[in-house]
């Protein structure tokens, strides 16, 4: 997949929908700041936890420009897709359930187009039936079953990780042409000359020593630039065994 441009990072809205703990508001506007995202907007915050948050000594930019909302409904209105999160716990959803991975692919597609809003809820409760109902549908981390509920901010990361984590992958280098049957068979023969000047097949005494030497280079899938060092490497090996050897009485 192709790199996300930074105008498509600047189409998320990460919403915070009333956090109490300024050190869960710091590290979500942290993990953003980590990845790219700038546009941080919280509902109905515990106000002394915000105010804590942006005062605090190397605040973010993030948390410099946060929005503050009043309701779900605001934060959210110019959004055209908006995804909330859960844990799910014993909760009756009413909302379709994506796990991480396929909920990030649906977001980043919709990134390219338009608007989308990425809801967390407070510690202690998470979303409510009613910030779900402003959702088009849900997603959720894969934790164990023992222990399902992350940290806001730990949620906030491994969220917005999975979000670019393909996007960011780096792009395979293009991929070379290969060597030609008459570079990989030249390189052959002279592997096969250094192994007999080196001894190394007198050794190892097989009837088809040849045949299992020549499937060993071609299963290197040599491209041809690197052909041409190797025959060079080959061949310098076989001149200094040569030239090294005392002459016969």
């Amino acid at each position: 997949m192709p790199l996300l441009t930074q105008a498509e990072l600047d189409r998320l809205r990460v919403v915070l929908v009333s956090t109490r703990n300024p050190l869960n508001i710091g590290a979500a506007a942290r993990a953003m700041s980590n990845f790219g995202l700038r546009h941080l907007r919280v509902v109905n915050p515990y106000e002394p936890a915000f105010r804590e948050a942006r005062s605090a000594v190397g605040a973010s930019s993030v948390l410099a420009r946060a929005e503050q909302f009043k309701s779900v409904a605001e934060a959210v209105a110019d959004c055209a897709l908006v995804v909330g999160t859960t844990a799910v716990r014993h909760r009756n959803l009413h909302h379709p359930l994506r796990q991480l991975e396929d909920g990030a692919r649906l977001i980043r597609r919709r990134l390219k187009s338009g608007r989308v809003a990425l809801l967390f809820g407070s510690e202690k409760i998470g979303l409510t039936n009613v910030d779900l109902s402003h959702c088009h549908w849900l997603m959720r981390v894969p934790t164990h079953e023992g222990n399902i509920s992350m940290n806001l901010g730990q949620a906030a990361a491994v969220c917005l990780y999975e979000l670019i984590r393909d996007a960011k992958a780096p792009r395979l280098p293009e991929k070379l042409p290969p060597a030609k049957a008459a570079e990989v068979e030249r390189i052959t023969a002279m592997l096969l000359d250094a192994l007999h000047e080196s001894g190394f097949l007198d050794l190892r005494r097989v009837a088809d020593s040849e045949q299992r030497i020549r499937r060993l280079v071609r299963r290197l899938n040599l491209p041809a630039r690197d052909a041409v060092i190797w025959l060079g490497i080959f061949r310098q090996i076989v001149w200094k065994m040569r030239s090294g050897r005392a002459p016969e009485k």
